[in-house]
């Protein structure tokens, strides 16, 4: 069976979008450099002075707002930088900074569910949650949402839930997979024996019940975050020493990146029921940039980055042999540091873009356009099935019940329009019914005061457990909450008085 999408073009860069003066430089490990998420835009770029987070709003030329025009891009100095869209040229740094990290930001990612979520994750061993307000920053954030600690080494993956709200997956340099509720500041799984070296990346499934990962071993496993177990495992997925990724497709299937034992990098299907034998297996070439791989669930098309590469390969995954279908090459001057690509409710349906990806240069960023080519202006539907919506299928309690449900779709025959977003609350108490335990919490949670438990409740818990006579370890931990948020209060207190007296002093012209 021959591929559908053969017809396939790739448009040319749009030099007129092309934002400069950019910073990129060397990473740990071969992470994607570039995300795009409705409403902001941001990257990261190197600078002298601290690691803060800076966003800034986008706006059309009517000043009204643009969705889903997000670029990212991370390095070793934790700094990210916003820049308006399409604006061209040099960015200004004085654009409001959200810091809070005391060490590089390793890895970021939206949130699903909400536009102006935004979790990220450091060296500094934390996993921070951010809202940025729906209209942008006008001052710098310093604030966090919550603050999720676990970890015992740096922080190089974060990845949401597809399906159900606020819940949280991060994995370390510790080995180490936690599934967090954010809604609740709670670890929810801790699993610390399932991989025995680095994890290079997780992949959750179409409806959140699994997630794959790929290991320093050479070893792909699938497992189950709710049992805490491998339900399958294939070991030298690719034989060579090179980082490789694996991704789950809509159809449960497997695609993993590699390199072989000659170091050419390879591609390969696999099925989850059977890991014994690759579906397909492809080589490419013998370059040594790790391959990146974007999957376009509604087409099937998955499209391959290498870093350091001048080039960009798409392919066509079907059910019939041989299963991976070579669609077309997009080929530039300029090797890509770092690639990422739009939402798909963030594209132009009516030029029929398929897909719209940013290229990381040196010192810019770029937009690369995919399109279709029609003679019709109208709607695709073969181009556009009704695509993941950010509305979650379920809560966190539901999934921690048990429950799965696929991503809840939407249609992009009248374009995406964003929906106005609810704050994300935090409120501390424990998902897992009585008798269901999770591995021990190390999790010195920060969040605002009024969203944790008050002094009067705390003195209440500690009678009724006092007088149990089993709750001596809660008594502990609830009086060094108490001491915690004390200490939390004194401090805002604090920051507010100075930021008065500074307030004062600008309006009567001291400074």
């Amino acid at each position: 069976m021959g591929s559908r999408w053969k017809k396939e073009g790739c448009g040319e860069e749009e030099k007129q979008q092309t934002v400069i003066k950019m910073t990129a430089c060397s990473f740990y490990g071969s992470h994607i450099f570039v995300l795009m998420e409705p409403p902001f835009i941001k990257g990261v770029e190197e600078k002298d002075y601290g690691r803060d987070l800076i966003w800034e709003k986008i706006k059309t030329e009517n000043g009204t707002p643009a969705c889903n025009k997000i670029v990212r891009y991370l390095n070793r100095v934790s700094t990210l930088i916003s820049f308006i869209f399409p604006q061209t040229g040099r960015i200004d740094k004085s654009y409001p900074t959200v810091c809070g990290h005391t060490g590089p930001v390793l890895d970021i990612d939206w949130c699903p569910h909400n536009d102006q979520i935004i979790a990220s994750g450091s060296e500094d061993c934390t996993v921070m949650v951010w809202q940025i307000p729906e209209s942008g920053l006008t001052v710098p954030l310093t604030e966090p949402v919550v603050v999720l600690e676990g970890h015992s080494k740096r922080v190089g993956i974060i990845t949401w839930h597809p399906t159900a709200r606020n819940i949280l997956l991060s994995a370390g340099c510790d080995n180490v997979v936690i599934v967090w509720n954010v809604g609740t500041a709670e670890e929810l799984y801790y699993l610390d024996n399932l991989h025995p070296d680095i994890i290079y990346n997780v992949s959750w499934n179409r409806d959140g019940s699994l997630f794959c990962s790929a290991c320093k071993d050479k070893s792909v496993r699938i497992i189950d975050p709710r049992r805490g177990q491998v339900i399958a495992e294939r070991e030298k997925a690719h034989e060579g020493a090179r980082p490789m990724r694996a991704i789950f497709l809509a159809d449960g299937k497997i695609f993993t990146t590699g390199f072989s034992r000659m170091s050419e990098r390879q591609l390969a299907l696999w099925d989850p029921e059977n890991l014994e034998e690759p579906m397909a297996l492809q080589e490419l070439d013998s370059s040594n940039g790790a391959l990146l791989p974007f999957y376009d669930p509604d087409t099937n098309v998955i499209y391959v980055c290498g870093k350091g590469d001048s080039s960009i390969r798409y392919f066509e995954i079907t059910a019939e042999p041989p299963y991976i279908h070579f669609l077309n090459t997009f080929t530039s001057k300029e090797p890509q540091r770092g690639m990422g690509w739009m939402p798909k409710r963030g594209l132009d349906v009516n030029k029929c873009e398929i897909a719209r990806f940013y290229k990381l240069h040196e010192r810019k960023c770029e937009p690369i356009v995919m399109t279709v080519p029609r003679k019709s202006d109208l709607f695709q539907d073969d181009l556009y099935p009704d695509t993941a919506g950010p509305e979650a299928a379920m809560e966190a309690e539901e999934w921690v019940a048990g429950k799965t449900a696929p991503p809840i779709l939407i249609s992009l025959r009248e374009a995406y329009v964003p929906t106005k977003q609810r704050d994300l609350k935090v409120n501390r108490r424990s998902l897992l019914p009585e008798g269901r335990s999770t591995a021990p919490s190390n999790t010195g949670l920060s969040a605002t005061p009024s969203s944790a438990m008050t002094p009067a409740a705390a003195t209440s818990a500690l009678s009724a457990t006092a007088a149990s006579g089993e709750g001596r370890q809660l008594t502990e931990e609830v009086l060094r909450e108490v001491a915690s948020l004390r200490a939390l209060v004194a401090a805002q207190g604090e920051r507010i008085a100075r930021l008065e007296l500074q307030l004062s002093r600008i309006e009567n012209g001291d400074v």
